[in-house]
């Protein structure tokens, strides 16, 4: 099967059920989000491995955090986060490695605030009252446009090269194409949505896709600096679920933060 063919039967079976998760909310999204999450950081520690990650601090951190977000809000999921810290310095006292304690408190903390933290942000988004479903469905169709346009316009006429020491496959032209088709998604999502303006859309989408962007980038220095080309191998010519969730961790956030300052929420 060639690449392209398993990311069309990927996207196919998994954009269906992310969004009818999205849409149902509740316990139903923060158990697919805490699948996500725990494979994800799985996949950063696993090829991190060398640094010698405390991998069961980073997981209660997880599970701790998206607990957290679904029965108490943003103050709750931050909290059950922090909890990494602790778990992971009280690990690394009986941890039997001549890894600094301190890199290795700090890249497990890096999967908790990085993956677990950035995916609890939809499940945020998706408790916005009055119009958590529409909002959330927004943010996650948004990505999935800009990534997808960015992919497709990059490979069939990409020449130029964004950011050739961290993410050699990526163009300029594609990032224009995502940033254009991103920005359309978003406001045709939005359209007629009451609490929003239609200048307030283009902004949101325009944080969102550029949000999207940099969360891809910084994935792609991650990896360089670890020296994988992907993180994993379970989403086929996706890579790992990793190599996919990598932009909403950003965007995720930066929508979040936005529709806060748009006055949205």
């Amino acid at each position: 099967m060639s690449s392209l063919t398993s990311r069309l039967a990927v996207t196919a079976i998994g954009l269906p059920i992310v969004l009818g998760a999205a849409y149902l909310g509740g316990w139903t999204l923060v158990a697919l989000v805490a699948v996500a999450a725990l494979v994800a950081q799985h996949e950063l520690y696993r090829v991190g491995r060398q640094l010698r990650p405390l991998v069961l601090a980073g997981y209660a951190g997880t599970i701790a955090a998206l607990l957290g977000v679904q029965l108490g809000g943003l103050a709750w999921m931050v909290g059950g986060a922090l909890l990494t810290v602790p778990l992971a310095f009280a690990f690394a006292i009986f941890a039997q490695t001549r890894q600094s304690v301190t890199v290795s408190i700090a890249f497990t903390t890096l999967g908790t605030v990085w993956i677990g933290m950035g995916l609890g942000y939809l499940v945020l988004i998706r408790q916005i009252d009055g119009h958590e479903q529409l909002a959330i469905l927004t943010v996650l169709i948004t990505v999935f446009v800009t990534d997808t346009a960015a992919y497709i316009v990059g490979r069939l006429v990409g020449r130029h090269r964004m950011a050739p020491t961290i993410s050699p496959g990526k163009s300029w032209e594609g990032f224009v194409a995502g940033v254009l088709a991103g920005l359309f998604a978003c406001f045709v999502a939005l359209y007629k949505a009451e609490y929003i303006e239609i200048w307030e859309s283009l902004v949101l989408g325009g944080v969102i896709v550029l949000a999207s962007v940099i969360g891809d980038l910084l994935e792609s220095a991650v990896k360089r600096d670890l020296g994988v080309k992907d993180t994993g191998r379970l989403l086929a010519g996706h890579g790992g679920v990793l190599d996919r969730i990598d932009s909403l961790l950003v965007a995720g956030p930066a929508a979040f933060y936005c529709l806060l300052a748009l006055d949205a929420t």
